[in-house]
């Protein structure tokens, strides 16, 4: 059976919440993507902007790009999947930001073209803010609409969110790496 056949079967063997539950799994939902925020905020906090855009002997990345792929990333879960693309959509998140820190692209050392740190954070601050912000005014019922992968344990727009946080410490842990790569300490 092949990966997608094997996701689609079990995709339609889960038992879904319902409303009120996919409501109060939002609320756990929302206090764990605060969570992986803080801690991929103090890592970055401990690390020196002049050091995101080295990628260590023998990685295949950087902070900068950790940070670009996480605003991306967090748009794409937490808005653009929730409630689909809008005009203002494109000065938050544009063409170019996808196209250098979306799935599949590649990291570079060259500040040529690139953000600084503070623009990267600074973008992915805003993200994180609106994002949260479409949270707040989600209803249950939108919460149960089916959309396809990437989610995790259902294949509605709650998988989605429940991804986030998920998605946002497999990247803390990245950034961990490239940190101890570099010569940091590590903060915890």
């Amino acid at each position: 059976m092949s990966q997608s056949e094997n996701q689609s079967t079990s995709a339609s063997s889960v038992s879904l919440p319902s409303p009120e539950s996919a409501r109060e799994m939002l609320t756990g939902a929302i206090e764990q993507i605060r969570f992986a925020r803080n801690y991929t905020l103090e890592l970055l906090d401990a690390t020196p902007h002049d050091q995101w855009l080295t990628i260590p002997d023998g990685l295949p990345t950087n902070i900068a790009w950790q940070v670009g792929h996480l605003t991306v990333s967090q748009y794409g879960l937490l808005m653009f999947r929730i409630r689909g693309r809008q005009s203002e959509d494109l000065d938050l998140i544009p063409g170019r930001f996808r196209k250098a820190y979306g799935r599949g692209s590649t990291p570079k050392s060259d500040p040529e073209g690139q953000p600084s740190p503070e623009e990267l954070l600074e973008r992915l601050g805003r993200v994180y803010e609106s994002g949260l912000q479409v949270l707040e005014s989600v209803s249950p019922d939108l919460l149960l609409e089916p959309i396809d992968m990437p989610y995790a344990a259902y294949p509605i727009k709650l998988g989605a969110i429940l991804f986030c946080p998920l998605h946002e410490h497999i990247h803390a842990g990245q950034i961990g790496l490239v940190r101890r790569a570099l010569g940091l300490d590590p903060v915890r």
